[in-house]
């Protein structure tokens, strides 16, 4: 999600999706006096945008039958203007993505990356941000390049791709944990030196956990040839997420791009980022690689990512 996972769940995923469809559907009934604008989006409820999330404060999580946290604020804000009624299904990573695909779903929220190879099974928003590659460290010590990791103690969730950058990291050594928390006790004990995890996990641990005494670093990406000599380091770089939805959901992907540009260029976006603790100009500017990963593939030849500042 705001993770770029392995699918190991991807055996379970279709059984989960089924059991807990129900989870915060409250029924499939259209709702009265849809607009014709509306039912023209071509989601499988009229009225309804039928969403798969994983539980990922603060990103999403749902509460009430409400999804909550920034991909869920921003699809909200989308949802409204475009008429549509928001229904959560709670899943897995790999149930979100099969639920797409399968087209159970009308789409998936949760900081899903693009990348060349889910786009062939689906079809992805413009970027409703950029996740810079973020690092947890203890307060007073500064490292900002890939060179100043040589030798440490790195620790990220098992499963994130950032276990194959630190793997390639010369002298560093892996801690793999099974979920965050492992990640930040161990760096508030002093046994990790730097934790890569989501951004705005990073922020809102820092806020709830202040005995860590840890802050929030971006490290600098590195360069394309650093990249060509370790392929792995690919993933120290900025990704961009997208908001994914099944491949003949056409009209209603071109219309939830249209509202995420909007939210750019109206101040909306940078509202929400900052409601979250993150800072607009690291989640909503893109890097250099972003439109070239792109254009031609999932976008035309001259298409522009959003961006503030525009």
């Amino acid at each position: 999600m705001l993770r770029v996972r392995s699918l190991v769940l991807a055996l379970s995923a279709t059984l989960m999706m089924s059991t807990v469809a129900a989870c915060g559907s409250g029924g499939d009934d259209a709702p009265k006096n849809v607009s014709a604008k509306t039912a023209a989006l071509g989601t499988l409820t009229p009225g309804v945008i039928k969403v798969a999330v994983q539980p990922y404060a603060p990103y999403t999580s749902v509460q009430g039958g409400k999804i909550v946290g920034l991909d869920g604020d921003i699809l909200g804000y989308v949802a409204k203007k475009l008429g549509l009624q928001i229904k959560p299904q709670v899943t897995d990573f790999a149930g979100m993505l099969a639920g797409v695909q399968a087209r159970r779903v009308d789409i998936t929220i949760g900081g899903v990356a693009w990348s060349a190879d889910r786009q062939k099974q689906g079809l992805f928003t413009d970027p409703p941000y950029y996740s810079p590659p973020a690092m947890a460290v203890r307060d007073g010590k500064t490292y900002k390049t890939v060179d100043d990791l040589k030798g440490l103690n790195l620790g990220t969730v098992e499963g994130y791709v950032w276990v194959k950058s630190i793997q390639s990291v010369p002298g560093a050594k892996l801690h793999a944990y099974p979920d965050a928390n492992g990640v930040f006790d161990d760096l508030g004990a002093g046994r990790v030196d730097v934790g890569f995890l989501d951004p705005l996990i990073i922020i809102a641990a820092q806020k709830q956990r202040p005995d860590l005494k840890m802050t929030t670093e971006y490290l600098t990406p590195p360069t394309a040839a650093e990249v060509k000599a370790k392929p792995a380091y690919q993933y120290f770089q900025p990704y961009q997420t997208g908001f994914y939805l099944p491949k003949k959901a056409t009209k209603l992907e071109s219309a939830i791009s249209a509202q995420i540009d909007a939210m750019y260029k109206n101040g909306e976006m940078a509202k929400l980022v900052e409601k979250y603790g993150g800072d607009p100009e690291q989640f909503l500017k893109p890097s250099a690689d972003v439109a070239a990963a792109r254009r031609g593939v999932d976008r035309p030849q001259d298409w522009t990512p959003p961006s503030i500042g525009q």
